[in-house]
């Protein structure tokens, strides 16, 4: 039997923040509470519970020497003003994604505009965003809700709209929203609040779910981001829910093949680490009430590892090849390794530190029996690069650093001692067959997940690939005018045209604007892959459709002809399509002329084909022109007439071919 726990199980940004934040708040001693439950899990709200940490369903509950925490699903804005006007000690740790949806809902912009909130309205996150709308709002739990309030006709299709969502929203749900929003209402302004966290969470336990015989979800039953990985993997699986091992018994069996678990952004890592560990001795033939681990040392061990209660400072006393000597003001001697004092293992202790400098350590062991601390310098650093990352992730920073490896189709980027993780679904707006060429290349990235318990930082840069894209999108729509001359890629060839990128924006030459010669096939003129000058001649900014052309960015054949040519002029023009009233022949490339069946020859014939051929080349004087409509009538008979008077015969035509020679250049 084999167990895969997904990478993305556990606690989210939001949840680890708030953990740490109450951790550290009871390490100073200070009386706790929270406003309503820290995080959706049991077994933490207990454990903070035993620590004396009080639960308040109001702010006016708070008692007068305790300090209000303010938990990361948010509240509305008049809670707030409750909490400033009774002069509470607060601690606000609302998620900053959350806070982020807060400030678009009432941005002074967005003013007459009703909200449309996608999310569940009895969840503490959807009433905060709700306490926060400035005018009419309208809360929609799934598609069917959505679909019916359209049915209604309610909200007229005009009207102006401004869309969010929960961040644990279900993204195959809000797939289904986004199609039919778009389709009936046409003044919408949609932000897609979903987090990235819960995104990626979702598309890996479907991934999971569909190998496995069995998917275990580990989380709260209050917990909603839980419950919506429960719906999405039990549509490709058999799905449990369990709060805790406990539950283990009354479902798990050692005769399944492959067990996927995965785990609610309020799920603590001891209890994935517990679940994972009792089905590893099922498979090893124990009975599971005979597991004895103390998983409660587990989890005091756990959010230990939030604390800096470990931290030193040390004074480097002495250097050598393998070992740094520091004191660290207590009776014991302080050895830093080699191996703690950076990440890159060729570097020597000598071009780190020298004697004098002081150090932030990391106590990792204490030996009472030989009087020596052994201390990492590696170990901060990693912690305040994890810090930076997780200010990063805050602010939703633009990183940069060098690709070191790609693993699995995912890339490696050292970070200040942290090696960041892109998978390959975030490298590209679209994966290409080969990432290799993105070693030792300099890339852009945020950071979308940080779990320090792990040592896991998740990347993406295609993140910042769809926020580039959308710029430039917005820039291009923003300056570009009919007539504008690009340049630009063909991406895509159709019956009816070909489609140019211009600069992450894609217009359409249709076949008629692909050259001044009638083409049957735009790959007669263009091959995918083609650099092309266009110019601009429609654009549909509101539906981001562009028109473009290709043969207008080319001189114009009826212009060269205009300047070259005149009634009267002698041309070796070849014969491109015969008709029973006549041929046509191409003068120039671009410019066909009329020959007539009357003139062609003096004989009289009844089919130009009885006389021409497609291809050959004929001498003809050109006898009409209609520039405006792009007509030339030609003569074959007129320039015979011409070459009989030059040898002296007497072929001179009849008064009544004069009078037709007349009409026709009439």
């Amino acid at each position: 039997m084999k167990i895969t726990v997904a990478e993305n199980a556990g606690f989210c940004f939001g949840v680890n923040k708030a953990i740490e934040t109450v951790q550290d708040l009871l390490k100073q001693n200070l009386k706790i509470c929270t406003l309503g439950p820290i995080i959706h899990n049991p077994q933490m709200i207990n454990h903070f519970k035993n620590k004396g940490v009080v639960i308040v369903n109001s702010p006016a509950e708070t008692p007068g020497d305790y300090t209000l925490v303010i938990r990361s699903h948010g509240v509305p804005r008049k809670t707030m003003q409750e909490i400033e006007n009774l002069k509470l000690s607060c601690v606000d740790v609302t998620c900053p994604f959350v806070k982020k949806i807060h400030s678009l809902v009432s941005n002074e912009n967005y003013k007459g505009y009703s909200v449309f909130i996608f999310g569940d309205k009895n969840h503490a996150e959807v009433i905060g965003i709700s306490g926060y709308c400035l005018d009419k709002k309208y809360i929609f739990n799934n598609f069917a809700e959505l679909a019916e309030t359209i049915k209604a006709d309610t909200i007229p299709k005009n009207e102006k709209i401004l869309v969010v969502q929960q961040t644990t929203f279900n993204v195959d749900e809000w797939s289904k929203c986004l199609k039919i929003l778009k389709k009936h209402y046409t003044n919408c302004v949609i932000f897609d609040t979903i987090c990235n966290t819960t995104q990626i969470r979702q598309q890996e336990a479907i991934s999971l779910a569909k190998k496995s015989d069995l998917m275990v979800v580990i989380g709260g039953k209050k917990s909603s981001n839980t419950m919506k990985l429960f719906d999405v993997c039990n549509k490709f699986s058999d799905t449990i829910l369990i709060e805790s091992s406990d539950d283990l018994p009354k479902y798990f069996s050692k005769k399944l093949s492959n067990i996927g678990i995965t785990a609610g952004a309020s799920t603590p890592d001891y209890l994935i680490l517990e679940v994972k560990r009792k089905m590893e001795k099922i498979m090893e033939g124990n009975d599971i009430s005979t597991v004895e681990e103390n998983f409660a040392e587990m989890l005091e061990e756990s959010l230990e590892n939030m604390s800096n209660s470990k931290r030193v400072k040390g004074t480097v006393v002495n250097i050598t090849p393998s070992e740094v000597y520091v004191d660290i003001g207590r009776k014991y001697a302080g050895i830093v390794p080699a191996a703690e004092l950076s990440t890159d293992p060729n570097v020597r202790c000598e071009d780190i530190v020298k004697i004098g400098d002081v150090l932030d350590l990391l106590i990792l062991k204490t030996d009472d029996q030989n009087g020596t601390v052994t201390l990492s310098k590696k170990k901060i650093d990693c912690t305040k690069s994890f810090e930076e990352v997780t200010k990063a992730m805050e602010e939703n920073a633009v990183l940069s650093g060098k690709v070191q490896e790609i693993v699995n189709g995912g890339l490696i980027i050292p970070y200040n001692g942290i090696n960041i993780f892109i998978p390959p679904s975030l490298v590209y707006l679209r994966k290409p067959a080969d990432q290799e060429n993105l070693k030792n290349q300099n890339v852009k990235f945020r950071i979308i997940k940080v779990n320090k318990f792990r040592n896991r930082v998740i990347g993406s840069i295609k993140s910042v690939l769809i926020d580039e894209k959308k710029e430039n999108e917005e820039r291009f729509w923003r300056n570009t005018e009919v007539g504008d001359k690009l340049t630009g890629t063909v991406v895509s060839l159709t019956p009816y045209g070909a489609f140019v990128d211009v600069g992450g924006v894609c217009g359409l030459i249709h076949i008629s604007e692909l050259s001044w010669i009638r083409v049957k096939r735009p790959s007669d003129v263009l091959s995918i892959g083609d650099q092309v000058d266009v110019v601009v001649i429609g654009l549909d900014r509101e539906k981001s459709i562009m028109a473009l052309s290709y043969k207008r960015s080319q001189e114009n054949p009826w212009e060269i002809f205009k300047r070259d040519y005149s009634i009267g002029s002698i041309v070796d023009a070849t014969i491109v399509n015969l008709t029973e009233f006549g041929a046509f022949a191409r003068i120039l490339p671009g410019v066909d002329g009329l020959i007539h069946i009357s003139k062609i020859s003096r004989e009289r014939i009844k089919n130009p084909k009885d006389v021409l051929a497609i291809g050959d080349i004929v001498k003809a004087k050109i006898i009409y022109i209609d520039l405006d409509n792009h007509k030339v009538g030609l003569s074959m008979i007129n320039l015979q007439e011409e070459d009989n008077e030059d040898s002296g015969g007497n072929a001179e035509p009849t008064e009544e071919l004069q009078n037709n020679d007349q009409q026709d250049e009439k």
